[in-house]
């Protein structure tokens, strides 16, 4: 799934009559890049949810050549909503779930199929791609999360720092989604629910990963990868 419903409000004036996941890297949308990746991986059942200017949204999905299916939310039911509302047009296995504005470059092993294989059903709710949020250039606070020698996600105490940003890609199991509320919410509730059972893994990526926040974000994105200034995250 590709979550691509939100407003976009921090990347104004862009998005005022532009879906975020529309805006353009490298000529392309962050949307067709995040669904080159997902048709690189193999992964044929694809539902993308739309809400802001959502026949743009549907335009661009129809014109590729593996068309995933586009549900219109309305009203917007946020991240966590919005994988619920999707679940039946996923089935009953793990599924992949990407941001729309996520924009990542692979390390030695494509992203998804690393996120893939590090997966353990009988044991993990959902798996978090991470990048270190030192190495991060934008604005990410405190950061979100922290991760145990195994790889389980806590969240931070008073006054701690999470060296760990969420990267936007995330394995669910459906068994997270098993009691979501009604109406709109965000993934936060699930994740941490999942915290308190330790079933929420974290993947600390090993490529390069951009933060695309605020116009300035997607500019100095456009800047780096032009020049090859692309910093890897390891």
């Amino acid at each position: 799934m590709v979550l691509a419903a939100g407003l976009g409000t921090r990347m104004r004036p862009l998005t005022e009559a532009t879906p975020k996941p529309l805006l353009k890297l490298s000529g392309r949308s962050l949307l067709d890049h995040a669904l080159d990746r997902i048709d690189a991986a193999g992964i044929g059942k694809v539902v993308v949810n739309a809400h802001w200017f959502p026949g743009q949204v549907e335009a661009v999905c129809a014109a590729r050549p593996h068309p995933p299916r586009v549900l219109r939310e309305e009203p917007i039911q946020e991240t966590g909503g919005g994988m619920r509302d999707a679940l039946p047009h996923l089935g009953a296995d793990p599924f992949l779930a990407v941001n729309g504005d996520a924009y990542w470059l692979d390390g030695p092993t494509p992203t998804i199929e690393r996120l893939a294989a590090t997966f353990r059903p009988d044991e993990m709710d959902a798996l978090l791609l991470m990048v270190r949020a030192a190495t991060v250039e934008g604005e990410v606070g405190r950061g979100d999360f922290l991760l145990d020698p195994l790889g389980r996600v806590r969240l931070p105490k008073e006054r701690e720092i999470s060296p760990y940003v969420y990267a936007g890609l995330q394995i669910v199991h459906p068994r997270l989604l098993e009691g979501a509320p009604e109406g709109p919410f965000g993934t936060m509730l699930l994740w941490k629910r999942a915290i308190e059972s330790g079933r929420l893994f974290g993947l600390v990526h090993d490529g390069a990963w951009f933060h695309l926040s605020r116009p300035v974000d997607l500019r100095r994105a456009e800047s780096a990868l032009a020049t090859g200034l692309v910093r890897a995250l390891f």
